[in-house]
């Protein structure tokens, strides 16, 4: 269990841990010199079953809140400390403010100072932390008089604490690993050291981790894990990682930084988050307001974005937009505190709700609710609610990341919720089997409209069909799915458009009688200089305008191709002119020919014979090189092969 100490400057913390373990906090010179804390420091107090309870202590001085912040994040239980003479003072309020904006709901009161005030006194401070204590998560602690001087309640108090680290359940160490770095130094022999509280996970010696939001990998050499040398670091536990890594140094790692799993390396700058203001604040927040953020031990530069019309008043709670000056390393539920720019007052705090907040239209339904779905504590109540709301689909391997589940979690999930998963090369979308279902059947009542109002298309493009379909998928995403449903023969693809399985593009039969006029004139010993659709008209005596529409079909449905404007190619014809092109480049020198060579080859002018080079050009099958030409193996058939003897049949 990690105790944290809070409370007013001088009211006996640091004391009172020395009391309670024998250790003295205070390392730094101007600590002692001064008497006050100034960092964070540390203590440990072993318990007869061998577990060990951590201590941090905070400093108390108003200057060092920041300090105080850094230490506050991970603890499991408070010791709030008055002093029986002063009572209840600022920084005692604002440190139980604290408290209570992250989440702490487990702790005890020390009252101390008791041998220096008589009985009722201490009657009266304990009223007073009682009222201070009515509507925060620590409502009803209770207070223990103790005295560092005498001993009168130290050894109660130490009975009482070990007694709670035995009731306190231990944290699941079944997600993905974090620590938030609230020291770094160099150790003789060793190299560098990085000290906090692990988050979440565990970490083991020889481990591969990297340290965000900088982006530096490293591995672990060693742990201490409760002050005590150990090959795991567990959720719950303040540990020491002794790190190795080529730009790993003391100067390299600053407090605040994260030392997490690789895979959980995804800094933002930009979050949406939940927001309670002190009831005590002056003034309300307004759009845009400058603020220093305290996450983990980061403390960092934003200003705040209200996702609502109204300012959020004192004592109110709304959603906001918080826009950092740098990124940091966080996840979805993580509690945070805002203070004043000037860093003098705490002014409120909450819980990040979405990491990758967007730029536009942050303040739709359709985002308010999926917020309201980010906002559920529990992921696979979180999911399924994602799932339920607009756009109905889940980037899965990012859902589990900026929850820093683990694989095996997020396999469970998946599972217990029937998801339906559609693979694409940077991530993995999930989608409830109802939505599948529904997605499924928009797609063919699509396909069955498109080709009753464009029977000589032979298909649908990609984008085209999917801001026709509900729900409205990323492209890769559809892309992956409609393969899965070709492969159950639902659909067919025909080049980059997409059919029904029977569809086949069909000309009207005035259509088709002109075609069989034309198609000879595009073939045979012209076929590489055929007419201009101006020439074709005059050839046939036909309406110039009318074969333009019915060429421009055709190139549609892959029987010819536009080369150059109103000059179709037979597409084998073209797949010819792909063949003649690789053969000149096998014989040519360093696989370059040149238009001349071409030319000759077609026994045609230069004129179309570079405007057919340039056609292969745009399309990836050729490349320019000065004069030359170098052809592309990977688009040998992209038009078909007209190596195929079937085809030239």
């Amino acid at each position: 269990m990690i105790i944290g100490t809070a409370g007013h400057i001088d009211h006996g913390k640091t004391t009172l841990v020395r009391a309670l373990t024998g250790v003295d906090t205070d390392r730094l010179k101007e600590e002692k010199e001064r008497g006050i804390s100034i960092d964070l420091g540390f203590a440990y107090l072993p318990a007869e079953d061998g577990s060990v309870l951590g201590f941090v202590d905070v400093p108390g001085h108003e200057k060092f809140v920041r300090n105080m912040l850094a230490g506050a994040t991970g603890i499991d239980f408070v010791l709030l400390v008055v002093a029986a003479d002063d009572g209840v003072m600022p920084q005692t309020v604002e440190h139980l403010a604290i408290v209570d904006l992250l989440g702490i709901e487990r702790g005890v009161v020390a009252l101390t100072k008791v041998d220096a005030v008589p009985d009722a006194r201490r009657v009266e401070v304990r009223r007073d932390i009682a009222r201070l204590l009515a509507g925060t998560g620590l409502e009803g602690a209770d207070i223990v008089p103790v005295s560092t001087v005498t001993g009168e309640g130290i050894a109660d108090l130490r009975l009482r604490l070990l007694a709670e680290a035995k009731a306190l359940a231990a944290r699941a160490a079944t997600g993905r690993f974090r620590l938030s770095v609230d020291r770094s130094f160099a150790l003789a022999g060793a190299g560098t050291v990085v000290t906090g509280t692990v988050l979440s996970g565990r970490v083991s010696v020889g481990d591969a981790v990297m340290l965000s939001p900088l982006g530096l990998a490293a591995r672990v050499r060693a742990i201490h894990a409760q002050n005590r040398p150990a090959q795991q670091g567990l959720a719950g536990e303040r540990c020491g990682l002794n790190l190795a890594g080529e730009r790993i140094s003391k100067n390299a790692v600053s407090r605040g930084d994260m030392v997490l799993d690789p895979g959980l390396h995804a800094p933002t700058d930009r979050i949406d988050a939940s927001l309670r203001l002190l009831a005590g604040e002056p003034k309300p927040v307004t759009q845009w307001l400058p603020v220093r953020l305290h996450h983990a031990a980061a403390s960092i530069g934003g200003r705040v974005v209200l996702l609502q019309d109204a300012s959020l008043p004192p004592g109110g709670e709304g959603l906001v937009q918080l826009v950092l000056e740098r990124p940091i390393a966080a996840c979805e539920g993580d509690c945070f505190v805002l203070r004043d720019n000037s860093g003098q007052r705490t002014i409120g705090g909450g819980k990040f709700l979405d990491l990758r907040a967007p730029t536009r239209r942050r303040r739709t339904p359709e985002r308010l609710a999926h917020l309201a779905a980010r906002a559920l504590a529990d992921p696979e109540a979180s999911l399924a609610a994602l799932l339920d709301r607009v756009p109905y689909v889940v980037d899965l391997a990012a859902f589990a990341r900026d929850r820093a589940l683990g694989a095996a979690e997020i396999e469970a999930i998946a599972a217990r919720l029937g998801l339906v998963r559609v693979t694409t090369p940077g991530a993995v979308f999930a989608l409830a089997s109802a939505t599948h279902l529904r997605l499924k059947q928009s797609l063919l009542t699509a396909l069955e409209a498109f080709h009753a109002g464009n029977p000589d298309l032979p298909g649908i493009g990609l984008e085209r069909l999917r801001v026709q379909l509900e729900p409205r998928l990323p492209a890769p995403a559809l892309l992956s799915l409609l393969q899965g449903v070709a492969r159950n023969g639902d659909i067919a693809f025909d080049g980059a458009r997409v059919r029904l399985p029977d569809h086949r593009a069909k000309l009207a039969p005035q259509d088709e009688r002109l075609w069989v006029r034309i198609a000879p004139l595009l073939s045979g010993a012209e076929r590489f200089r055929p007419p201009r659709v101006r020439d074709l008209a005059d050839l046939l005596d036909a309406d110039e305008a009318a074969i333009r529409r019915l060429l421009k079909s055709l190139a549609r449905m892959g029987v010819v191709s536009e080369v150059v404007a109103d000059h179709f190619f037979l597409r084998d014809t073209v797949a010819e002119t792909v063949e003649i092109a690789f053969d000149l480049a096998a014989s040519g020198a360093d696989g370059k020919f040149g238009a001349a060579q071409f030319r000759d080859r077609l026994d045609n002018g230069r004129k179309v014979a570079i405007q057919i080079l340039e056609f292969l050009d745009r399309h990836g099958v050729t490349t320019r090189r000065g004069d030359l030409r170098v052809v592309n193996p990977h688009r040998r058939d992209l038009f078909g092969s007209a190596r195929d003897p079937e085809r030239r049949a």
